[in-house]
């Protein structure tokens, strides 16, 4: 796993690697509205390289207000047709928001990281 220079942002940890092909931003601490608006930043940048593949991997944060949900939503909007977008979270504090606003519907949610990976490097139709 290769890792670009990884940054704290306002109460959030940002990490960007490439694993197997796959661009991953980590993130770790709370995306609020204060850290918001830098990991928006992060993945538009990320995306600009046009990636065949993203995966926004939240496992490891404690908070996830719905600021962060706009992040996803506007990363799904930028990654249509031409980056395979994906997000790795599981408990109550990521999976369940994502989930009850049905952000899940449009971007992918798997409760690992490796099981992102993995589906986004699946063969596809596109």
């Amino acid at each position: 796993m290769a890792s670009d220079n990884p940054s704290d942002v306002r109460g959030a940890h940002v990490d960007v690697s490439v694993v197997d092909d796959v661009t991953v931003i980590a993130v770790s601490g709370v995306v609020d509205m204060l850290s918001a608006p830098d990991l928006t930043e992060t993945v538009a940048g990320a995306l600009a390289a046009r990636p065949a593949a993203l995966l926004i991997d939240l496992t490891k944060l404690d908070f996830l207000a719905s600021a962060g949900l706009e992040v996803l939503v506007k990363a799904h909007r930028q990654a249509e047709g031409h980056t395979r977008l994906a997000v790795a979270a599981d408990g109550p504090a990521t999976s369940r928001p994502i989930k009850i606003t049905q952000v899940d519907q449009f971007v992918p949610l798997y409760a690992t990281a490796p099981d992102a990976i993995n589906a986004l490097r699946a063969p596809t139709d596109r």
